[in-house]
Parts: C-alpha cells; sequence; structure tokens
C-alpha cells in the first residue's frame, strides 16, 4: 500500500513539474529502505511514462518550446549518460551525500526566492500607499 501512496505522490509533484523523481528518491531510500542506486534506477523508469504524460498536456496547451526543448533534450542525453557511468562507480554513501547536497541546495535557492518575491511583494504596497 505504501508504494502506491509513493507512486501517486510522486505522480502528483512529476505532473507539476517540480521534480517527482526528487521525492520518488528521498520516499524509495527513507520509507522502504531501497538503495540509493536502486532508487535512482526505479526514477529513470518512473520517469519515461510520467514525462510522456507531461509532455502530452504541455504540448496539447501550447506551454512548450519545440526548438529550446530539443536543444536542451540532446545535451541532457549527453549529460545522462556521463552522470550514470559516473554513479555506476560511486559509492552508495557518497553517492547519498551527493543527492542531499542537491536537495539543500534547491531548498536553499527556493527560500532565498521566497524571500526575494516577500519583499518584493512588500516594496510595491508601500508604494501603492504613497
Amino acid at each position: 500500500m505504501i508504494e502506491i501512496a509513493i507512486g501517486v505522490l510522486a505522480g502528483i509533484v512529476s505532473g507539476t513539474g517540480m521534480g517527482g523523481g526528487t521525492i520518488l528518491i528521498f520516499l524509495l531510500t527513507f520509507m522502504l529502505g531501497i538503495e540509493q542506486h536502486v532508487a535512482q534506477a526505479t526514477n529513470l523508469i518512473f520517469f519515461i511514462p510520467t514525462a510522456i504524460v507531461a509532455i502530452i498536456v504541455n504540448l496539447k496547451n501550447k506551454n512548450i518550446n519545440i526548438k529550446l526543448a530539443i536543444l536542451i533534450s540532446v545535451f541532457g542525453i549527453l549529460g545522462a549518460i556521463i552522470g550514470a557511468n559516473i554513479s555506476v562507480h560511486i559509492d552508495v554513501q557518497i553517492l547519498k551525500r551527493c543527492f542531499g547536497i542537491f536537495l539543500a541546495m534547491i531548498t536553499i535557492h527556493e527560500i532565498y526566492s521566497i524571500f526575494k518575491l516577500y519583499a518584493k511583494s512588500n516594496k510595491n504596497k508601500q508604494k501603492e500607499k504613497q
């Protein structure tokens, strides 16, 4: 049952474009105790059908810049080949640390963005009062 809940949650986050794989890897390792390499590989399989659905919906809504998507995809494939070869040869503990650092960097960036947006909103409200 927990596997179904994890899949649904990761699918929802993935469908919104916020990186359901990040949630999936965390939940697989934390909740199910799956090894980091296995969780990351499972995420890659999970990504294919969820990405296809998201692509179809976003193409239908004309939210995709096709030229940019193709350019990024070509270099993303190259990066994926390099990254997969690197991860296979890295110790699980180092891989977990790298993943944790990656999540911390995203968290710091998001918190900074929220504070920046909040400050901008307050500045605009003050201008309106004058």
